[in-house]
């Protein structure tokens, strides 16, 4: 014999729902930290080294902080 639990909201179609709609905001999120990081990536490289050194950084540094951007 099988137990349903009917009261547990993860079970019905609202709870399938919000699970939808929580992998579609997370997917969203990525994504867009993903375009974040790349326009960091692309705008720090178009800097000449001298306007790196100017604010502290090297092209080493490009992919460092393009990673920390959020």
């Amino acid at each position: 014999m099988t137990l349903l639990d009917s009261h547990n909201p993860l079970m019905g179609p609202a709870g399938m729902a919000s699970r939808i709609g929580s992998v579609f905001v997370t997917a969203t999120s990525v994504a867009s930290d993903w375009n974040q990081r790349r326009v960091t990536r692309r705008k720090l490289s178009q800097l000449t080294d001298r306007e790196l050194d100017d604010v502290g950084l090297t092209r080493a540094d490009i992919e460092r902080v393009a990673r920390k951007t959020r």
